[in-house]
């Protein structure tokens, strides 16, 4: 069977949020239809949140701005995730080292700072904290950061939400 294309490039290049479309694309599939989707960057939260929903993906990298992610139903193999809400121990800010690392994400649109975010924490030291605000309460990056064994302590700020992110060890 063909898989179903959403091409999302000139959507995300103007800065649209594409979620709800690729949701319904999801629930429209028929049984055993794949996904296929055109975009400018690897979608990583996406991985999770249509992991939940039974899909495994494959994805190809054609050049800068230019993935094909293929979505199969039924090819999951990671362990569902539960959703989590970010770690508050230590509670006070003032008890985490001196970020290493700061990210200012505000004014991009989703995904781009959990993208931001992962990228910047995939390159801590063991022990390191990483410091980033955000907009919006990133709750897609929690099961993320849970999953690579980070603690987290957030706090809502002046223009958006202020995340402490340590590296293990």
């Amino acid at each position: 069977m063909e898989p179903l294309t959403l091409d999302l490039r000139e959507e995300l290049r103007r800065g649209g949020e594409p979620l709800p479309r690729i949701l319904q694309a999801v629930d429209q599939l028929a049984p055993e239809q794949s996904l296929r989707l055109l975009t400018t960057f690897e979608p990583l939260p996406l991985y999770a949140v249509l992991g939940r929903k039974g899909f495994g993906h494959d994805a190809v990298r054609h050049g800068d701005g230019d993935w094909e992610i293929r979505f199969q139903p039924g090819t999951n193999t990671a362990p569902a995730r539960t959703a989590v809400t970010p770690a508050t121990r230590p509670t006070s800010a003032d008890e985490w080292p001196t970020p290493s690392v700061f990210l200012d994400n505000r004014g991009l649109q989703p995904p781009e700072p959990m993208v931001r975010i992962l990228d910047a924490f995939e390159h801590l030291g063991a022990g390191a904290v990483l410091e980033a605000v955000n907009e919006r309460d990133p709750v897609f990056l929690y099961p993320e950061l849970q999953a690579r064994g980070a603690a987290i302590h957030t706090e809502k700020v002046q223009g958006g939400v202020r995340l402490l992110i340590r590296r293990a060890g």
